[in-house]
């Protein structure tokens, strides 16, 4: 006797429209299409997850340089130097730093400059 599996077969299609839930056009409605597309999120998002921390690294770098070059010291010249005065703040201080508590900012960079000469 021929055994068809449609219980089993329609509860694994079910999981995976189930996850294309809110997906456009038929990436939500037709299994195949579901599947790769939920597969290639999943791609994405493994990928977007070390984009992430790439970009903010970025994004705190940009604003040290900008807070930076007004008070006449560019990044590298900054990161050099308190790295010679030993100075270890990581870049997301420094830009938090640049941007809430410009003070204390003004004072490292004092003492960056001071480590250089």
């Amino acid at each position: 006797m021929r055994v068809k599996g449609g219980t089993v077969t329609r509860k694994r299609r079910k999981k995976w429209l189930k996850l294309a839930k809110g997906y456009w056009g038929h990436k939500s409605i037709g299994y195949k299409v579901a599947k790769q597309a939920v597969v290639k999120s999943w791609t994405y998002a493994f990928r977007d997850r070390k984009q992430v921390k790439r970009d903010f690294r970025k994004l705190w770098i940009a604003r040290i340089n900008a807070a930076s070059r007004p008070l006449g010291i560019t990044y590298s010249q900054l990161i050099n130097g308190l790295k010679k005065a030993n100075i270890e703040v990581n870049r997301k201080m420094l830009s938090e730093l640049a941007i809430h508590h410009n003070k204390v900012f003004e004072a490292i960079i004092k003492q960056a400059k001071s480590a250089l000469k």
